[in-house]
Order: C-alpha cells, then structure tokens, then sequence
C-alpha cells in the first residue's frame, strides 16, 4: 500500500471527523490507487461507489491541503466526476 494513500487517508480521516456522510465518494488519484470515503469511515479501496472523483496527485495534495477549491478543479478539468454531482458536493462541503 502506497504511503501517499496512507498519509491521505489519516488527512481525510481529520477532516471528516464528527462529520456525517452517508454517501459514498472514491478518490482515484492517477499512478497511487483509490480512496473510499462512505458512512463506514475512509480506506484505500478500489470499490463501486456512488461517486468517482479523478484526479493527479498534485491536484488531489492542493484540494486536501486547502490549497485549491475542488469546484475550481472541477471547472478547469483538472478533476473528472463521474457518478452522483450532489455526493462529491456533500464531501466537498464537508472537506473544505
């Protein structure tokens, strides 16, 4: 398992803490591997989700670290959803 995706899963896990998601979001961050955030809590997996939100690392490290807002990402390309829109926003809000 990849430390980028274990460094990334502790920092969701932060940001989520006494949040309430029930949906299920996938980070599939280009050459790492996929990161599933749902009801259960956030892990490195590669399962069906509601949403699959794809990104570069570099793009996936600036909207963790606060340093791009994921809608602008979303706008400019550098991050594809697929799947449900209102779960990605729901993380979105949640993230921020």
């Amino acid at each position: 398992m990849s430390e980028i995706l274990n460094k990334a899963v502790e920092a969701i896990t932060d940001k989520m803490a006494g949040a309430t998601f029930d949906s299920s979001v996938k980070f599939k961050i280009d050459n790492e591997g996929s990161i599933v955030v749902d009801s259960e809590g956030v892990r490195v997996s590669d399962e069906e989700t509601d949403c699959t939100l794809i990104a570069s690392l570099d793009v996936f490290t600036q909207i963790l670290d606060g340093d791009m807002n994921a809608t602008e990402a979303y706008m400019t390309g550098s991050l594809k959803v697929e799947g449900s829109m209102s779960a990605a926003m729901e993380l979105s809000s949640i993230l921020a």
